[in-house]
């Protein structure tokens, strides 16, 4: 059997802040960047956004598929991400750069937006779905797999806090700076991802067992109740994740009036500061907010906690309607940063859990299946967002900012449209993930018995190839 030691787990946890870090700035800021910087109409961004999810209802689970059939002397896993890293690192990189510091057509902004979305997010696919798809075995056991989870998101956090507060205060307010950011961001990913990538290891005996067919893998997939249960919820859940995000930067600039020096405990921020506490507060709470959310699943099981976090993220979500200032925001990301730690640690095991019931039933390991599935839903949550924002700020009247007016008044309705995209409608999709996961059943006896059984069958499998 291959020994998964200690180092090999921090290691390969490590590779989530450069996950983390990579789609939390593309997802907060990117958005941001080409509609109320580069002045590409909202609309046509949504447009892209269509386009990125039908990529990536192709994308994902073919990725999966590749993987769980692939046999390398290397593994199934480790060479995808091997040779998904350059490219990957190169594309994000070109992101933020649109002409080259020329200036480009609203047209040719818009079509290389497109072309560098696509080639970034197949990159990023192949290196995140095979690292993820590496869990089940890199961790076993319902107390194991919260705890390397737990540890994941650790980094993961510190990934987010980069992710979110660095490319205002790194860029400039009016992001004339993005060249320096997006040259930092990228080394900080490479180096995160490489550790990644050096902590992998992969177990024999998960590959032993012969995958079936693209037609047979997605058919097994989505018949299994307990995973699209899953999707569906999970889907709310990543919503969320991005909802806020994105949202948060134009909530800050417009509802909370972050235009200029403020004064927070007799200290003096300016607005690129203050844009990247407000962000940043949330994923500051979360840090000691994650030992009590691994203390609860211990406890009772993921599921359940998983259903309180959802439950009190909710009712965080709805205070987003209030606030009027700086303080009151920071309030605001700081609460909801105490229930984001177990929507973000959560998730994993249950995932894990069912790939072990997969084996149990069809005999085979397809984690890669499931995780580019779930990896289509995540990118799913993502259209739909960027989808949600471009109508609700065309029907709300949002003022796009124009030369020599970076600040434009914007009407009632487009302010309280901010509001609704940043807490009413996250609060929303957060309950609808706490009723889909009353009809999940692998938790509790059950999960454990399907635990047992799928060990059975590894150490079977591990002791005929040893034969």
């Amino acid at each position: 059997m291959t020994a998964i030691r200690p180092h090999h787990r921090l290691l390969y946890s490590a590779g989530s802040l450069g996950v983390a870090l990579s789609y939390q700035a593309f997802s907060a800021y990117i958005q941001f960047l080409y509609i109320d910087t580069l002045g590409v109409r909202a609309a046509w961004i949504g447009l892209v956004w269509a386009l990125y999810g039908l990529w990536n209802a192709v994308n994902d689970p073919l990725v999966g598929y590749w993987s769980d059939r692939t046999r390398s002397r290397w593994g199934r896993r480790v060479p995808w991400m091997a040779g998904s890293l350059l490219p990957l690192l190169i594309t994000f990189y070109l992101l933020w750069l649109p002409g080259g510091g020329t200036d480009w057509s609203e047209l040719s902004l818009l079509f290389y937006f497109l072309f560098i979305v696509l080639l970034f997010d197949f990159f990023w696919s192949v290196y995140v779905m095979n690292w993820t798809a590496l869990f089940p075995e890199m961790a076993q056991g319902e107390s194991q797999r919260a705890g390397v989870s737990a540890q994941r998101e650790v980094f993961s956090i510190f990934g987010l806090l980069v992710g979110v507060a660095l490319p205002p205060l790194l860029a400039g307010a009016d992001w004339s700076n993005r060249g320096s950011m997006a040259a930092l961001l990228t080394a900080v990913t490479f180096v995160s991802l490489l550790l990644g990538l050096l902590g992998s290891r992969e177990r024999p005996e998960f590959a032993a067992a012969p995958s079936p067919s693209f037609r047979e893998s997605i058919r097994l997939t989505l018949g299994n109740r307990n995973f699209i249960i899953f999707l569906a919820a999970n889907l709310m859940i990543q919503y969320v994740f991005l909802a806020m995000a994105s949202s948060i930067p134009f909530y800050a600039k417009y509802v909370l009036h972050i235009q200029g020096p403020t004064t927070l405990f007799g200290v003096t921020l300016d607005a690129d500061l203050q844009n990247s506490l407000l962000l940043a507060a949330a994923f500051l709470a979360a840090l000691p907010a994650m030992a009590v959310w691994w203390a609860l699943a211990r406890r009772y099981g993921a599921w359940r906690a998983l259903r309180a976090a959802a439950l009190l993220a909710a009712a965080t979500a709805l205070y987003f309607f209030f606030p009027q200032t700086f303080a009151a925001g920071i309030l605001g990301t700081t609460l909801f940063g105490l229930s984001l730690a177990g929507l973000l640690m959560l998730t994993n095991p249950l995932l894990a859990d069912i790939t072990d019931e997969d084996e149990v039933l069809n005999g085979a390991r397809r984690e890669g299946m499931f995780f580019g599935m779930n990896g289509l839903i995540i990118r799913l949550a993502f259209v739909i967002q960027g989808l949600l924002t471009a109508v609700v700020f065309t029907l709300t009247g949002y003022v796009s900012p124009s030369a020599g007016v970076l600040f434009p008044p914007q009407p009632d309705t487009a302010l309280f449209g901010m509001r609704l995209l940043t807490g009413g409608v996250p609060a929303i999709a957060l309950v609808v993930a706490f009723l889909l996961l009353g009809s999940y059943t692998l938790h509790g006896a059950r999960a454990a018995q399907v635990r047992a059984q799928a060990a059975t069958m590894q150490a079977d499998k591990l002791s005929s190839l040893e034969n």
